[in-house]
């Protein structure tokens, strides 16, 4: 068997041991300390647009977070992007409101604005106007978020912004995650930089962090005994974890540098191969970190799933498109609005190997096995 090719395995450098080897010495094994506020420093740094950032132990606890401060309650409904991994739907049915999903759109495969704003009008007519919106920068693509903004602000509805997989992106020169009420990352494993597990809570309104620290670290009253006026939360981000962070952030641009070579790569590769067609950034105002590259099968002698199949009989790691959220069975009695853009994604797409420590032979070893899953044999020679 030839050695496992993953999608998107964590790419360590040469200080993130520094950084955990520091926490040791000093003996900061907590879920706080200077790798904690340095590692917020450093992301508020690398983001800009006046941020305040809350470290935490994952994106969803992140996502957990900015629905409770945004007053999110049992009986709300939130609006939600439908194409997406379930942790961004989880944390609205943990304060027992009601996800409502929204379709993509062909361009970014992200929200689509013309079915966020039927779903709101559709919602207030039925008298229950959303409590917040959750839209996702798939993959690292930036959803439109002009045309989203808009339309929440146009409605007075807040905006969390699930960048959990878009560190590094800019919609407009922005960076992701800068444009909603509340932003959110994600640093597991699999992420373009990681922290082992982990995540943050960005926002322009400094009170939002201050209350995302305070409900993160068990929501302690400030008293010489331990003493709890509301219910809080073990969501805040270890000192060793945080070291591992601070050592990614000095290689972030080098790997969102890769990660889109990587997208490249593919690119030129299936140049002339109609069969296979990429998530492109529909025009300059877009530049995503190119996490993972993805593509759809469409009109070859084989699937998606074929080609799936072919890659991991190679010991090659791939993925179909995230399966939309109103589609999983327990999601299936939740309202949705859409024309299915999101479903013919998911029959024809595929992630692939995206990793920024992916080696030249081995981008070439995945793309012979397409080529041959799909039968185009003159092209497997030179590629091997």
């Amino acid at each position: 068997m030839k050695p496992k090719i993953w999608l998107s395995s964590p790419h360590m450098g040469d200080k993130e041991l520094c950084y955990v080897k520091d926490a040791f010495s000093s003996n900061w094994i907590a879920p706080l300390g200077p790798n904690v506020d340095g590692f917020e420093q450093d992301l508020q740094l690398f983001l800009g647009e006046d941020v305040h950032v809350a470290a935490l132990s994952s994106g969803t606890a992140a996502l957990h977070l900015a629905l409770i401060i945004l007053g999110v309650k049992a009986g709300d409904e939130v609006i939600c992007q439908s194409m997406t991994f379930s942790a961004s739907a989880n944390p609205i049915v943990y304060q027992g409101a009601t996800p409502v999903f929204v379709d993509s759109e062909a361009q970014t495969w992200n929200m689509s604005p013309e079915f966020l704003e039927v779903a709101i009008k559709e919602r207030i007519a039925l008298g229950k106007k959303p409590k917040a919106i959750v839209v996702v920068h798939l993959y690292g693509m930036p959803a439109q978020m002009d045309k989203i903004m808009s339309i929440a602000r146009k409605y007075e509805i807040p905006v969390v912004e699930d960048a959990a997989e878009a560190l590094g992106s800019e919609f407009k020169g922005q960076s992701l995650g800068t444009f909603g009420d509340i932003g959110i990352f994600s640093f597991n494993g699999n992420k373009i930089i990681t922290t082992s597990g982990g995540g943050a809570l960005v926002s322009a309104n400094e009170e939002y962090i201050k209350k995302a620290r305070f409900l993160s670290t068990q929501a302690q009253d400030p008293a010489p005994h331990y003493q709890h006026s509301q219910i809080g939360y073990n969501y805040r981000m270890s000192n060793i974890c945080a070291g591992i962070g601070r050592g990614q952030m000095e290689v972030l641009k080098q790997r969102i540098w890769q990660r889109r070579s990587n997208y490249q790569f593919y690119r030129n590769a299936f140049a002339g191969i109609p069969y296979i067609k990429f998530l492109e950034e529909p025009n300059s105002a877009y530049y995503s970190n190119r996490w993972l590259t993805a593509i759809t099968i469409e009109g070859a002698s084989a699937t998606r799933e074929d080609v799936r199949m072919c890659l991991a009989g190679s010991n090659i790691d791939c993925r179909p498109l995230w399966k939309p959220l109103h589609l999983q069975p327990v999601f299936e009695q939740t309202p949705y609005y859409g024309n299915d853009c999101s479903e013919r994604l998911f029959e024809k797409g595929l992630c692939l190997p995206s990793g920024s420590n992916l080696t030249e032979d081995e981008l070439n070893r995945v793309v012979a096995q397409i080529y041959q899953a799909i039968e185009v044999p003159n092209a497997i020679g030179a590629l091997i």
